[in-house]
């Protein structure tokens, strides 16, 4: 079947049966469908984006070596006399070792979130909500954004130059080719095929989704665990960078939408908790002072 044409995937049907079996079995099953719900409207969306693909992108609303210049200009580097981009001077001394190693933050991020979320399921479940509602929020500003400000990333600029091509095909870029190539597979080439949104350079929500583990994690993890998600979210940022995937401009905005969306999501995390308290309080207020066992006397004695 013709994915692009949007036609029903194997994918399609395991989230269906996925869904189906969490919100039509037991109580744990229901509260976890629960949990998981925000993730799952990510899944929806992100799917339904290649129908709104070219929705304000056009080659002249799409940023690239204009782009590319703010890159020079805030974060290039001189080399051999010539003002160049992280980008250019990571892509000269590539190694495998640096491919494989980067390869995994890319290829592992989404179960590195599930894992998170089945955690927080255990350990603090309004954590668990605030984690996906707070992942959901950052995905639908990151898709908005792709289209307001459409941008190409840096593999696209070293594959096309200043040239913008609307029907462009999205690409795991060379250093992810290669480790498909090295590992006999086309993990990274099938993933990155489903892309619609070529030119979705900024923000980087690669670089995103680790730091807002971070940032709900904090308070939970000992030394360890945030050592480890520390760590995680720093190759990341330099796997984007390293993989050709995200100018450092396009980090930047990321790690700052995660920030943001954190706060925000505990804003109003805290203001809904609040609201909660205070019906509560007025629901126990306007209780009788009777207690309910002496009321059913009193009524069985009358009878």
């Amino acid at each position: 079947m013709n994915a692009s044409r949007g036609e029903l995937r194997w994918d399609h049907v395991l989230l269906i049966l996925v869904v189906i079996s969490l919100a039509y079995g037991n109580a744990f099953t229901k509260k976890l469908c629960v949990g998981l719900y925000p993730m799952g409207l990510v899944a929806l969306l992100y799917d339904s984006m290649r129908l709104v693909q070219h929705a304000g992108v056009d080659a002249s609303s799409v940023h690239l070596c204009d782009l590319r210049a703010l890159e020079l200009r805030f974060f290039g580097l001189d080399m051999a006399g010539t003002r160049v981009t992280v980008h250019d001077f990571l892509q000269q001394h590539a190694t495998i070792g640096l491919d494989l190693l980067c390869a995994i933050p890319y290829g592992t991020f989404i179960f590195y979130c599930l894992g998170f979320s089945a955690y927080l399921f255990v350990r603090d479940f309004e954590g668990m909500q605030r984690f996906t509602w707070g992942w959901f929020a950052l995905n639908v500003i990151g898709f908005t954004t792709y289209h307001i400000y459409p941008a190409a990333p840096p593999w696209y600029f070293h594959s096309h130059g200043c040239v913008v091509d609307l029907f462009a095909k999205a690409s795991e870029g060379p250093n992810l080719a290669r480790v498909d190539a090295l590992l006999g597979m086309s993990y990274f080439h099938g993933m990155y095929g489903r892309a619609s949104d070529v030119f979705g350079a900024v923000p980087s929500l690669h670089v995103a989704y680790p730091l807002l583990v971070v940032l709900e994690g904090w308070s939970r993890f000992r030394v360890r665990g945030r050592a480890i998600t520390v760590a995680f979210s720093s190759l990341m940022i330099f796997s984007a960078a390293y993989l050709d995937h995200h100018w450092v401009v396009d980090i930047v905005v990321g790690l700052t939408y995660a920030v943001l969306t954190f706060g925000l999501v505990r804003l109003i995390s805290g203001m809904l908790r609040r609201r909660r308290s205070a019906d509560q309080d007025t629901l126990l207020r306007l209780q009788p002072t009777t207690p309910a066992g002496e009321i059913r006397e009193i009524q069985e004695t009358q009878s």
